[in-house]
């Protein structure tokens, strides 16, 4: 049983990161000054999002479990602004924060948190299950790990049909020693896909620390074992995440297979909604919280005469908007019927009943 973590073992991760793996915002050549104040813009309506699940959760409209993908905004943003429109990703139990950066709506999102029929999979998909095929989010898993021979099924057909897209497989550090992700990063591996393997190493398996299930605990030394590359890179810096899949996905697209990335930084929430955190000493996470994404984006900004304080405090208050307007949505949707209870399932009854054989 993994003991508590204290606050001198926290402070010495803190050390380590910045020392090892912090990064300083620098946009990438090219990028606009438009592009860059739209990377603030989607970190912070996720960080709305996610703070008011919390308290959404709480008063009993959102049913079951949810798991906060704040701190982790600058991963999926600076990955989702390095693909193509046509390009896909597969998702975790930490579904929000993906399907925002590819380009969801909030209101069909909140919709299906509240399992209500206007949500993306009809409010029966839940927190863990969004889905959401027609804009490239081949969904969301609350079994870790599982999407993992999602994505390589994803690289299989676009090398089968031949087709330019690429996969991006987001995963947590704790799905690094299931059997299927070591199934599934060798099949592509040995099949030359166009898949990224994007691993969000936030150094927690829900109460069990990273460097106590892992002797080596850098993610991305895994890649030498397939003989793909491998490499980790500041998780709160939304630009050195940005570069790393722009590389990866500009290799996979010229048939140069799959890559495995390490986004490494810290979940100073809870693992879910009602975690109260026993398991470690919380008094370290002001120290982590330095590394903010949406704090370091915001000063970057300002210091690059990219953005005033005005205009930062406006976008805030558009996220907030934005997500006061994704509640009231889901309120206001119905729930499904009892007559849809079966919608969407094939059972052998339902396949002979169209005429499909067994």
């Amino acid at each position: 049983m993994a003991h508590r973590v204290t606050l001198s073992e926290s402070c010495q991760a803190v050390e380590a990161f910045e020392r090892d793996t912090l990064e300083p915002l620098q946009a990438p050549a090219g990028m606009t000054a438009e592009d860059q104040r739209d990377i603030y813009r989607r970190m912070r309506l996720i960080r709305e999002f996610d703070t008011a699940v919390k308290g959404l959760w709480k008063r009993d409209f959102i049913y079951g479990l949810a798991h906060s993908y704040v701190a982790a905004e600058a991963i999926a943003v600076g990955a989702c602004a390095a693909l193509e429109r046509t390009d896909y990703i597969t998702s975790t139990h930490r579904g929000h924060g993906h399907t925002i950066a590819k380009g969801g709506d909030p209101r069909r999102m909140m919709a299906e948190l509240m399992g209500r029929v206007d949500g993306y999979c009809g409010g029966k998909g839940g927190s863990m299950h969004i889905a959401a095929v027609d804009m490239g989010m081949l969904g969301a898993t609350g079994i870790v790990g599982s999407a993992m021979p999602i994505a390589v099924g994803a690289g299989l057909t676009a090398k089968t049909l031949d087709r330019p897209f690429v996969t991006v497989c987001f995963h947590g550090d704790g799905a690094t020693n299931q059997g299927v992700w070591h199934e599934s990063v060798n099949l592509a591996a040995v099949w030359n896909l166009p898949v990224i393997f994007l691993c969000e190493n936030n150094q927690w398996a829900i109460s069990l620390p990273y460097d106590q299930a892992a002797k080596n605990p850098t993610v991305s030394d895994r890649a030498q074992g397939y003989g793909i590359p491998g490499v980790t890179v500041d998780g709160f810096n939304p630009f050195a995440v940005y570069r790393a899949v722009k590389e990866a996905a500009e290799r996979a697209r010229s048939g140069g297979g799959p890559t495995l990335i390490e986004a490494r930084f810290y979940r100073y929430v809870g693992h879910f909604v009602a975690d109260d955190e026993r398991y470690r000493d919380t008094d370290c996470n002001i120290l982590w919280e330095r590394f903010d994404p949406i704090g370091r984006m915001a000063t970057y900004l300002a210091e690059s005469g990219l953005a005033t304080p005005e205009w930062v405090a406006d976008a805030d208050a558009a996220a907030k908007a934005a997500v006061d307007d994704a509640i009231e949505f889901a309120k206001a949707s119905p729930e499904p019927s009892a007559e849809t209870l079966w919608d969407g399932l094939f059972s052998p009854e339902f396949m002979r009943e169209q005429g499909i054989s067994l």
